[in-house]
C-alpha cells in the first residue's frame, strides 16, 4: 500500500512553497516521523517528515515550486522492512590514551561586550567522557544568543557546571585531564554510539513531545494530550504509532465514603455539595525556568510599554498587484537569482523608500537628542524555538529584490539553528514582523527599542471592497505601525503607512522610485 504525501499548510498567508532539499533519496527506505525534506517558503524552511515507514519515491523534484496540498512524494509501506541490516564496521586498535598528568581548566569565555553571565544550556558530553580537541563539548546561552562551547585539550571531561546554572563571565566550567593517544575512531565504536544515543536522550530537542499532523489528529479525536503518550519518533517528537496505540489513563481510585450519618429526627435543608471534577481531566502543572533570552525579552517588552508614549495606526492593502506579479515572474527570477520572489522583499524596499520621505519614523531617543539615520537597517522579527530573535539586514535600501530575499533566508536560518552572531542583532533603525504566517489578522506589535517604530504584517484574506461605485473581492492584508509619540507626530505616522500602501498596491513606483 502506497501513501501519498502531499504539501502541508505552513502558514495563511502562504500559497506556494519550493523544494529546497530531499534529505533522503528517491527508493530509500525510510522511517516514520523521519525527516526526508526541507521546504522553503519566501518567509521561512520547514522540515517535512515521514508520516508512515517504507520506500520513499520522489514526485517534486529539489528546485520546484510547487502549491500548497500538491503531491510532494510517495510512501510504499509494504517495503518498510526491506531496510537492510547495517553492517557493523571493525575499526583498528588504537593505542590506550594516557593520562599526561596535566589538568586543563576551562572558563566561561567572552562571549559579547554587554553579555556578563550565560546559562549552562546543554552539555552535549557527560561526565567522564573521553573528548577531542575542539570538540563540541557544551552549548551556553546569553539573553541574546546560543553559543557552541568546544574543549580547549583532548583528554577526560570532569563537569564543574551543571545544566540550568547561570554563571558569571570567567566562571569555572569544567576541567580536563588532558591524555594522548585519544583518537577519533573511538568516537565510532559501537560502545561510543550507545553514549551518544543516551546523551541524545537525555537532551532532547524543542521536537519532544511535539506530535506529528496525523498524530495530532488521532489525540483529538481520543481525547488525549501530549502529557498521556511518551513520543518514540526522533527527539521524541510523537508519532503517529505512538497515537494509536495510546490509551486513555486510567482514572483515579476514588477514596472510600465514610458511612453514611443517622438521619436527624428533625428535618434539615439540603446542604449545597460542590460538583465533583470527571476523574478524566487533568489537573497537573508543570512548571519549567525561564531561560535567559526569555527573560530578556521580558524584560524589554515591559519595559518599552512602560518608557515610551506608544500608539498604533492601521490601514489596509489590496495585494493583487504584488501576487499578479509574483506569478508571472517567479519563475524566471528563481532561474536567474536561485531565491523564491517573496513578499518580504517588496515590503522591506517600500519600507526604506517610505523612510526616506519621512526621516523621523527611522530616528531614535538617546538622552535629550533625537538620532536621526540616512541609511536603511531593518530588523526582520524571526520565531524560533527559544523565542523571538530580530537579526537585522544592513542598508537594506541600497540592496536589490534578491538580495534582500537572499539576506531574509540567510538570517532566518541562522536564527532557528541558535547560530547569529551579536552583530547580526544589533544596530537596526526600524523593525518588521509579520504575523500573518501564524493566521493573525490584525494586532499591535510592540516597538524594539530603542527604535521608534514598527510595522506589523498579517495574513491575507479574500475581502469585499468597493472599487469605481462596484463591490469586487480582492486579497486584502492590515498593517499596523505602532509608533513612539515622543518622536513620530500622527500626521508622520499617518502618511508614512499611507505611503506604503501606494507603493505595495502600484509595485511600479517602487521599481521607478516615485
Amino acid at each position: 500500500m502506497s501513501l501519498t504525501m502531499k504539501v502541508p499548510t505552513v502558514g495563511e498567508s502562504i500559497t506556494e512553497v519550493t523544494v529546497a532539499q530531499w534529505t533522503k533519496k528517491d527508493g530509500d527506505i525510510v522511517a516514520m516521523d523521519e525527516v526526508i525534506c526541507e521546504l522553503e517558503s519566501d518567509k521561512a524552511t520547514f522540515e517535512v517528515t515521514a508520516e508512515a515507514a517504507g520506500q520513499l519515491k520522489v514526485v517534486a523534484q529539489e528546485g520546484d515550486t510547487i502549491d500548497i496540498g500538491a503531491v510532494l512524494c510517495e510512501i510504499d509501506e509494504s517495503k518498510a522492512e526491506a531496510s537492510p541490516e547495517p553492517e557493523t564496521k571493525e575499526e583498528p586498535a588504537t593505542g590506550n590514551s594516557e593520562p599526561t598528568g596535566e589538568i586543563k581548566e576551562m572558563h566561561v569565555p567572552t562571549v559579547g561586550e554587554s553579555i556578563n553571565e550565560v546559562t549552562i544550556s546543554t552539555w552535549v558530553k557527560k561526565d567522564g567522557d573521553e573528548v577531542e580537541m575542539d570538540e563540541v563539548i557544551a552549548e551556553i546561552e546569553s539573553d541574546k544568543a546560543t553559543f557552541e562551547l568546544t574543549a580547549e585539550a583532548p583528554g577526560k571531561l570532569q563537569i564543574i557546571a551543571p545544566e540550568g546554572e547561570t554563571l558569571e563571565i570567567g566562571a569555572l566550567l569544567c576541567k580536563i585531564e588532558v591524555t594522548e593517544g585519544f583518537s577519533s575512531s573511538k568516537a565510532d565504536s559501537p560502545e561510543s554510539s550507545s553514549e551518544s544515543d543516551s546523551v541524545d536522550s537525555q537532551n532532547q530537542s524543542y521536537a519532544a513531545g511535539h506530535a506529528s499532523p496525523a498524530a495530532s489528529k488521532i489525540m483529538q479525536e481520543k481525547g488525549l494530550s501530549a502529557s498521556d503518550i511518551k513520543g518514540t519518533g526522533k527527539d521524541g517528537r510523537i508519532t503517529k504509532e505512538d497515537a494509536l496505540k495510546a490509551e486513555k489513563p486510567a482514572p483515579k481510585a476514588e477514596a472510600p465514603k465514610s458511612a453514611p450519618k443517622p438521619e436527624q429526627s428533625a428535618p434539615s435543608k439540603p446542604q449545597y455539595e460542590a460538583p465533583t471534577i470527571n476523574s478524566g481531566v487533568s489537573r497537573e502543572q508543570d512548571r519549567k525556568k525561564m531561560s535567559s533570552l526569555r527573560k530578556t525579552i521580558s524584560k524589554r517588552l515591559v519595559s518599552v510599554k512602560n518608557e515610551t508614549a506608544m500608539l498604533t495606526t492601521f490601514n489596509e492593502v489590496n495585494m493583487q498587484p504584488i501576487m499578479d506579479i509574483r506569478k508571472k515572474y517567479k519563475e524566471s527570477f528563481k532561474d536567474k537569482h536561485e531565491v523564491g520572489l517573496g513578499f518580504m522583499s517588496f515590503f522591506t524596499k517600500a519600507v526604506t523608500m517610505a523612510l526616506k520621505d519621512w526621516p523621523a519614523v527611522n530616528a531614535a531617543i538617546d538622552g535629550d537628542e533625537i538620532v536621526y539615520h540616512d541609511y536603511c537597517d531593518v530588523s526582520i522579527a524571526v520565531s524560533t524555538p527559544k523565542g523571538l530573535v530580530v537579526p537585522v539586514i544592513r542598508n537594506a535600501e541600497s540592496l536589490s529584490f534578491d538580495q534582500i530575499e537572499k539576506e531574509v533566508i540567510r538570517l532566518a536560518t541562522k536564527a532557528r539553528d541558535g547560530k547569529l552572531s551579536i552583530d547580526e542583532m544589533q544596530g537596526g533603525t526600524f523593525t518588521i514582523t509579520n504575523g500573518g504566517i501564524f493566521g493573525s489578522m490584525l494586532s499591535t506589535p510592540i516597538i524594539n527599542a530603542p527604535q521608534s517604530a514598527i510595522l506589523g504584517m498579517h495574513n491575507i484574506v479574500q475581502r469585499p471592497v468597493a472599487e469605481n461605485g462596484e463591490v469586487v473581492i480582492r486579497p486584502v492584508m492590515y498593517v499596523a505601525l505602532s509608533y513612539d509619540h515622543r518622536t513620530i507626530d500622527g500626521r508622520e505616522s499617518v502618511s508614512f503607512l499611507v505611503r506604503i500602501k501606494e507603493l505595495l498596491e502600484d509595485p511600479t513606483r517602487i521599481l521607478l522610485g516615485v
